[in-house]
């Protein structure tokens, strides 16, 4: 149950102030959402690995002369990737991964800044009028600190025996950038999109019922990031079949086990083929439970069927095509837009203020 507080929407100090940090926050969510299209972009590009260390302040700058380059490449060359998949990569070569790493640990620099510094200043001007508030702007804050020393983790694991990172670590990697992304879109909703249920049984049931669709979009996306960690969608790039089966004879290598369901192309690649086949069938199910509440909440059910679809059919695409890294930035993006039109169902079904 939600109201607006005494004191204005959701803790902040009074409607401007509500209306200045909602404003904010979407700023973020954007960031978040350009943040997310570039680490995507640095993993469909191979350039995960291209810096080999991390410095938080003197890292945020690039090379600055030629020496510099080479000793950076020199560190690259002390890396298996280099070794085994890279050997002979001139410097004009490195410099194109480089950069992309580069960008994308500085824009995670950025976000960090542009999220800490309004945060402060709003702090400092009494906008959050309650502890809750300022619990849930600075927690936010400490998810970006935890994201990137996760990222961190995630690159550490392909500089030693491996020539790739672990796709367990890139898992948990982008399933937290989506879960920031999810608590600063939720945040902005509350203080700048009014709510619209009376708080009736038929609204309370289906607000449960469409937390727990987000929940399996998160788990379908996370069956994404497995693919990407293991660079399935190169292989198998035939639909609706996988090299003439349903069920693909590379599933299971060696002794079959729980952890084989994450480990394997042919298995990582069934798992997100199946999950979406599920996840459309929900959405289905979920469009004909809300619309009986009538607008506007039939409107936003709407949404979220038409997200769904079009996130497949891009997916199918993008697969057969062998993931192109235009139609892989735009298959990562739709998820982000998936998983907001459900945040925004969420919303509306919420208690609407006295």
């Amino acid at each position: 149950m939600t109201a607006t507080l005494p004191n204005g929407p959701y803790g902040a100090k009074n409607d401007y102030a509500a209306k200045v940090v909602g404003r904010w926050l979407w700023f973020m969510v954007g960031c978040i959402a350009v943040m997310v299209t570039i680490g995507g972009a640095t993993r469909l590009t191979d350039s995960g690995l291209s810096i080999t260390e991390w410095d938080l302040i003197m890292g945020s700058l690039p090379p600055l002369s030629e020496e510099a380059w080479q000793e950076a490449l020199a560190l690259y060359r002390q890396i298996p990737e280099y070794q085994l998949v890279n050997k002979g990569m001139s410097l004009d070569e490195f410099k194109f991964i480089y950069w992309w790493e580069w960008g994308h640990r500085f824009f995670g620099r950025f976000i960090g800044l542009a999220y800490l510094i309004p945060a402060v200043f709003f702090l400092a001007k009494g906008y959050f009028a309650t502890t809750a508030l300022k619990l849930k702007v600075f927690g936010v804050f400490i998810l970006i600190c935890f994201q990137g020393a996760l990222g961190w983790y995630m690159v550490a694991s392909g500089l030693s025996e491996r020539v790739d990172v672990s796709q367990y670590r890139l898992a948990a990697h982008l399933g937290a950038a989506f879960i920031l992304f999810c608590a600063i879109v939720w945040m902005a909703l509350q203080l700048t999109v009014s709510a619209a249920g009376a708080g009736s049984l038929a609204e309370r049931a289906r607000s449960r019922m469409t937390a727990m669709f987000g929940l399996a979009v998160f788990g379908q996306i996370i069956l994404g990031a497995f693919v990407a960690g293991l660079r399935a969608g190169k292989s198998y790039n035939t639909w609706p079949l996988m090299d003439g089966k349903f069920f693909p004879d590379g599933y299971f290598q060696g002794k079959a086990d729980f952890f084989h369901a994450f480990e394997t192309i042919a298995a990582v690649q069934f798992n997100h083929r199946i999950g979406a086949y599920l996840i459309t069938l929900l959405a289905v199910a979920l469009y004909f439970y809300v619309r009986k509440l009538g607008k506007p909440f039939s409107r936003y059910a709407g949404w979220i069927l038409m997200a769904i679809a079009f996130q497949v059919l891009l997916g199918i695409w993008t697969l057969v095509a062998a993931v192109p890294i235009s139609l892989g930035l735009i298959h990562q993006l739709g998820a982000l837009g998936v998983l907001a039109t459900i945040l925004i169902l969420l919303r509306k079904l919420q208690i609407k203020a006295a």
